[in-house]
C-alpha cells in the first residue's frame, strides 16, 4: 500500500528488464517446459531477480523502492531522427521470443512494477525516473551493466552490475571514458558506435574522443575550433562529418522526460504474493527457484509433492549440464514388469495414472507398414521406464504360436480383448487432450493410423526426430540402433515373431503374450530415449531447431500424405508402352553395332562387348573379374566419341523410367481416392531436405522430355487447379549471401539472368552475344560449386574433356574468390568442430571428414554443401509450416500436396488460383523472418495448370 511521497528516505532501484533478458539468455544453457516452450531466459531472469532481491534486502544499499523497466517493441523517436539507428542489430533469437511476454509474467508475479513505453527506450524511462527521484532527493540505484546508462552516474545515482556484483560510480566510468560522467555523452558522440549504428566521426575512437574533450572542455566548443586542430587528419574527420557528430550526440543522450504515468511511490517494495509466484514457478517448472522460494517464505509448496509433466521422475534438466549424451542413463532393462490389459477397469486405472502424469510414450502395432492399408492390432503405452501396458484390439483368436507354426485363415478375434470401439472412446480424450505430452518414435505413422478410428492426436514429441537433430549426419536414427546405441540395449527383432520371407506372418497373428512384451518394450524404449534426448536438444542448442521446424512439420507432413494428388493411370499406361518401343528400337541398334545379340541389361556381357569385342578403351576389371560399366565410364566413352555407349545410356534411363517411374506408379495408385500418397522422411537426408517414398516423387527427372511428361499424369481434380510454387535459385541466393558475392547480390537484387551473368564473366562474352551453350556451361558451374564439384563431374555434365572442365573451375573461383574463401573456412570449421551449420542452426555432422581417399572427399564436398542445402531445406519447412497455419485460418479452397525440394505443389480451386498464387508466394518469400534477413532477395516462380507438368 502506497503510504507516502517519495523523498529523501527513499532508495530506488531501477532494473534494466531489457538488459536481463539477454544477459540471462546468453549466460545460462537453453532449457524449454516439457510442453516445449524455451524457457532458459525466463528462468535466468527469475534467478537473477530472486538474487539481487535477497542480496540486496538489507544494509545501507537496501532498496525501498523498485521497478524493472523494458524496451518497448517497435521503433522509438531516435530512428526518426537517424532511420537507421539500430539497423543492423540482428533479430533476436527464435527461442527468445516467445520468452518476452513471459519475462514480463514473471516480474508481476514477483510483485514488481512492469513499465514500458510506446516510442521510447527502457534506458530513457530510467533517466527519467532516475532524474526524479535524485530531484525529490532520494538515492537511485540502477541495475545494469550498460555503457549508455553511464552518462548518469553522479553523487546520487549509481549502476549496479549484478552479475559481478560490482558497483559502478565516476571513477569506474573514468576508468572506461577516460571523462567523467557529464562529459560521457560528447565522448559517445564522437566514437559513435557501431552495435546500434550511431555513426560518430570515422576513425576516432573512445581514447582520442576523450583526449579532445579533455583538451576543448565540451563537444560544441571542440567543433567551433575543429579547423585550429594541426592533425590534417584528425581535423578534416571532424569539419567533414560535424553534423553526423551532432546527431549522434543526439542519438546517445538519453530523455529525461519521458512521459510517464507511473509516479514513483507507487514503487514501494513489497514481498511477492506466495500463492502468485509459487504458481508461476511451477507453471514453468522451475523446481528449484519453487523450494528456494518455499524455504524463504516458510511454507509447503503442494506442487512439489505432485508428478509433473516434465519428465522430472526419469531426468532433470539440470542433470545434464555436460553438452550432449552418449550413454542414456536409462539401460539397465531390469524388473520389467510389461502387462496386456484386458479389462475396462485397468484400462481406465492407467488412462488416470497418465493424465496424472501429464506425458507418456505410445507405438501402434498393426498389420502393414503402409498406413492406407494396415488394420490396427494393438497400442502400447509407458508412463513410467521399465513399466509399460498392451493394449491388443486385433489379434486373431487362432494366432501362431511361433514361426513355423501354420497360417490359419480364421479370422476370428481373440475373445479375451476389450471391444475395439470402447477402447478407441475411453483413450480419445488423453490423445486428443494439448495438456498430456504424448511420445512416439516416428510418430507421424501412430498419428495416421490412429486418424483412421476417429482420433486427432496432438501435443507429441518425436524420438527420431530428436536424435536427428542432435546427431543429423552421425549415424541413423531407428529405434534398434538408437536404442543399441544409447540404452546399449538391443530390441526384440520383429522377425521372432512374424518369421521372414514367405513364411512371415502380419501382426494380428502373433500371440498376445508374445506380442506384449514386444509392443511394451517398444514404448519403454521410446520414452528411455526420449528421456535422453530432450536434455541433450537443450546442451547441443538444437531445441529451436527441433522445436520450430521438425516438430510442428509432423502434422504439416501427415495432411499432405493424406491429401495425395491425382494421378493419370491411362497416361501412365500409353507411357510404358511408348517407352518399352523405345527401348525395342534401341536395343536393336545396340545389338546391330555390336553385330550380335546380348543381354543389354546385364553388366558382365555389357563389359565384354564394350572392351573385348568393340576394342574400346578404358576397360577396367573390379574384384568380380567382370568389367565397369558404370555411368561415368560410359559417360566417358560417350564424350569420346563412341555413339554406342550414348545409346546403352539412353536404353539405361529408359528402363529406369518404365520400372520405377510409369509403371511403379500406378501400381500406388490408391484404389479408394485414385491419388497417390507419398511418405516424406524428414530424417532422411543429414542436411534436412525432405524425402519421399512409397513412391519417391523427390527424384522424376526433368531434364528430358520423357522425364517431363511423367509430370503430366499429376493433375487435378475437377473444378481445380494444380499450382507450382519454386523458389527460384535459391541454393544461389544463399551462396551469395553467406559468401558475400557482392556482383552475385547485385544481380540477383536487379532480377539478372544469373547464369547468362556469370557466362559473360567467366567466358569473357557479352550479353548480347550469349549463347544457350554458353549459358548452359555457366548453368552447370554455377549449381556444381555448390555441391563441391570436380573437374571429373563437371566434364560428365557437360560431356567436355577434364582439362577444360577444370579451367571453368578455375575460371570461376578467380571470377568469384569468395566463393573459395567460404568453402575453405567452412571445410576448416568442419575439420575442427565436426560439423557445419545451416543459417538456422541446425548442426549437419562431417564425422568423416578428416579420412583421406574418396570417403574424405565425399565428405568435403558434403561440408561445403550442408550449411547451403540445409539452409534451404529449413527455409521451405518454415514457409510450410506458416503456409499450413494460414490454409488452416483462411477461407480458400487450398491444399498443400507435394513438396519436391525447393517446389511446393497446391490443389486450389478454380477461381482463386490467382489470391491464393499470391498470398502463398507472400509467405514464402519472407519465410526466414523474423530470424534471418537475407541480403538478396527470396523470389518465388509461380504456374498453374490442369497438371504437374502444365503449372511447372
Amino acid at each position: 500500500m502506497i503510504t507516502k511521497e517519495f523523498g529523501p528516505e527513499h532508495h530506488i532501484h531501477l532494473i534494466d528488464g531489457s538488459g536481463f533478458i539477454f544477459r540471462a539468455y546468453h549466460a545460462l544453457p537453453p532449457l524449454t517446459k516439457s510442453d516445449g516452450t524455451p524457457v532458459g531466459a525466463v528462468s535466468g531472469f527469475c534467478n537473477m531477480l530472486f538474487k539481487m532481491i535477497e542480496e540486496t534486502s538489507s544494509g545501507p544499499e537496501a532498496p525501498t523502492h523498485l521497478a524493472v523497466i523494458f524496451d518497448h517493441k517497435g521503433k522509438t523517436f531516435r530512428s526518426k531522427i537517424y532511420p537507421e539507428y539500430k539497423e543492423n542489430r540482428p533479430p533476436p533469437p527464435e527461442d527468445l521470443i516467445p520468452q518476452f511476454d513471459l519475462i514480463r509474467e514473471a516480474t508481476k508475479a514477483f510483485g514488481l512494477p512492469c513499465i514500458e513505453l510506446q516510442g521510447f527506450e527502457a534506458d530513457d524511462i530510467i533517466a527519467t525516473y532516475a532524474r526524479e527521484a535524485k530531484d525529490l532527493g532520494g538515492k537511485v540505484t540502477i541495475v545494469s551493466s550498460d555503457k549508455d546508462l553511464m552518462q548518469l552516474v553522479d553523487e546520487s545515482i549509481s549502476l549496479y552490475d549484478a552479475m559481478k556484483n560490482r558497483r559502478i560510480d565516476s571513477e569506474i566510468v573514468f576508468q572506461k571514458f577516460g571523462v567523467m560522467p557529464k562529459d560521457v555523452i560528447d565522448v559517445q558522440a564522437l566514437a559513435g558506435d557501431s552495435v546500434d549504428n550511431i555513426p560518430g566521426a570515422p576513425g576516432i575512437g573512445v581514447k582520442t574522443a576523450a583526449q579532445l574533450i579533455t583538451e576543448y572542455g565540451n563537444l560544441d566548443n571542440l567543433l567551433d575550433n575543429a579547423h585550429r586542430i594541426t592533425q590534417p587528419k584528425r581535423r578534416e574527420v571532424l569539419l567533414q562529418n560535424k553534423s553526423e557528430i551532432l546527431v549522434s550526440r543526439e542519438l546517445v543522450t538519453l530523455k529525461p522526460d519521458v512521459p510517464l504515468s507511473n509516479k514513483l511511490q507507487e514503487f514501494l517494495l513489497t514481498p511477492p504474493e506466495p500463492d502468485s509466484l509459487l504458481s508461476f514457478l511451477n507453471n514453468m517448472e522451475f523446481k528449484t527457484l519453487s523450494r528456494r522460494f518455499s524455504k524463504k517464505v516458510g511454507i509447503e509448496n503442494l506442487e512439489e509433492t505432485k508428478e509433473k509433466t516434465d519428465g522430472s521422475k526419469f531426468f532433470r534438466y539440470e542433470d545434464y549440464a555436460k553438452h550432449g549424451v552418449e550413454i542414456g542413463d536409462f539401460s539397465k532393462f531390469n524388473d520389467l514388469e510389461y502387462n496386456a490389459i484386458f479389462n475396462r477397469d485397468h484400462l481406465l486405472e492407467v488412462l488416470e495414472q497418465i493424465k496424472e502424469n501429464g506425458f507418456f510414450a505410445i507405438d501402434t502395432e498393426t498389420t502393414s507398414l503402409n498406413e492406407r492399408e494396415a488394420e490396427l492390432v494393438g497400442i502400447s503405452l509407458c508412463f513410467e521406464v521399465g513399466k509399460a501396458f498392451y493394449i491388443p484390439v486385433g489379434h486373431k483368436e487362432e494366432a501362431v504360436d511361433g514361426i513355423e507354426g501354420t497360417l490359419f485363415s480364421d479370422s476370428r478375434l481373440d475373445k479375451r480383448q476389450l471391444p475395439l470401439e470402447m477402447i478407441i472412446n475411453e483413450l480419445r480424450p488423453i490423445l486428443e487432450n494439448s495438456s498430456i505430452l504424448k511420445i512416439g518414435q516416428n510418430i507421424k505413422y501412430d498419428a495416421k493410423i490412429l486418424k483412421k478410428y476417429g482420433i486427432n492426436m496432438i501435443a507429441v514429441d518425436d524420438t527420431m526426430l530428436m536424435s536427428f537433430c542432435i546427431n543429423g549426419g552421425r549415424h541413423r536414427h531407428s529405434m534398434d540402433s538408437l536404442s543399441t546405441r544409447y540404452l546399449n540395449h538391443d530390441p526384440i527383432p520383429i522377425k521372432e515373431l512374424i518369421g521372414t520371407g514367405k513364411s512371415a506372418v502380419t501382426f494380428d497373428k502373433v500371440p498376445i503374450e508374445k506380442a506384449t512384451t514386444y509392443a511394451s518394450e517398444d514404448a519403454d524404449i521410446t520414452l528411455r530415449l526420449w528421456s535422453t534426448f530432450k536434455p541433450s536438444l537443450l546442451a547441443n542448442r538444437v531445441n529451436t531447431v527441433y522445436e520450430t521446424m521438425e516438430r510442428p512439420l509432423i502434422f504439416v507432413l501427415k495432411e499432405m500424405e493424406e491429401n495425395g494428388i491425382v494421378v493419370d493411370r491411362k497416361h501412365l499406361q500409353d507411357m510404358s508402352n511408348k517407352l518399352a518401343q523405345k527401348m525395342t528400337n534401341l536395343e536393336s541398334n545396340i545389338h546391330k553395332k555390336a553385330g550380335f545379340e546380348f543381354n543389354v541389361g546385364s553388366p558382365k556381357q555389357l563389359g565384354e562387348v564394350l572392351f573385348e569385342t568393340l576394342k574400346m578403351p578404358g576397360g577396367k576389371k573390379g574384384k568380380t573379374g567382370a568389367y565397369a560399366t558404370g555411368a561415368d565410364v560410359l559417360m566417358t566413352l560417350s564424350v569420346d566419341g563412341y555413339d554406342f555407349a550414348q545409346d546403352v545410356l539412353d536404353w539405361r534411363q529408359m528402363s529406369k523410367l518404365k520400372s520405377t517411374y510409369t509403371d511403379a506408379l500406378q501400381d500406388h495408385i490408391d484404389e479408394a481416392t485414385g491419388r497417390v500418397h507419398t511418405s516424406y522422411i524428414s530424417s532422411g537426408a543429414s542436411t534436412g531436405r525432405l524425402s519421399s517414398s512409397d513412391p519417391n516423387l523427390q527424384n522424376i527427372p526433368i531434364r528430358t522430355e520423357e522425364g517431363r511428361k511423367i509430370r503430366e499424369a499429376f493433375i487435378s481434380k475437377e473444378g481445380y487447379k494444380i499450382v507450382s510454387l519454386d523458389y527460384s535459385q535459391i541454393e544461389l541466393r544463399i551462396l551469395a549471401h553467406m559468401a558475400e558475392i557482392d556482383s552475385l547480390k547485385k544481380a540477383f537484387h536487379e532480377g539478372q539472368d544469373i547464369h547468362a551473368m556469370t557466362a559473360s564473366e567467366i567466358f569473357n562474352v557479352p550479353l548480347n552475344e550469349m549463347t544457350s551453350d554458353i549459358r548452359r556451361k555457366a548453368k552447370a558451374i554455377n549449381f556444381g560449386v555448390i555441391y563441391g564439384i570436380s573437374a571429373f563431374g563437371l566434364a560428365n555434365n557437360l560431356r567436355i574433356k577434364r582439362e577444360e572442365a577444370k579451367n571453368f573451375i578455375d575460371t570461376y573461383f578467380a571470377r568469384y574468390p569468395g566463393i573459395k574463401e567460404y568453402m575453405d573456412i567452412t571445410v576448416s570449421g568442419a575439420k575442427s568442430d565436426g560439423f557445419v551449420s545451416t543459417m538456422f542452426g541446425r548442426k549437419v555432422h562431417t564425422p568423416e571428414i578428416n579420412a583421406k581417399g574418396p570417403t574424405g572427399g565425399f565428405a568435403w564436398r558434403a561440408a561445403i554443401n550442408a550449411p547451403i542445402q540445409g539452409t534451404a531445406a529449413d527455409i521451405i519447412k518454415r514457409a510450410m509450416i506458416k503456409i499450413d497455419r494460414f490454409l488452416d485460418q483462411s477461407s480458400l479452397q487450398a491444399k498443400m500436396l507435394l513438396q519436391v525440394h525447393d517446389e511446393l505443389i497446391f490443389e486450389v480451386l478454380d477461381n482463386e488460383v490467382e489470391q491464393a498464387s499470391k498470398e502463398i508466394s507472400l509467405i514464402m518469400e519472407k519465410a526466414c523472418e523474423p530470424v534471418l534477413k537475407l541480403s538478396v532477395p527470396l523470389i518465388v516462380d509461380s504456374g498453374f495448370g490442369d497438371s504437374w507438368a502444365l503449372a511447372h
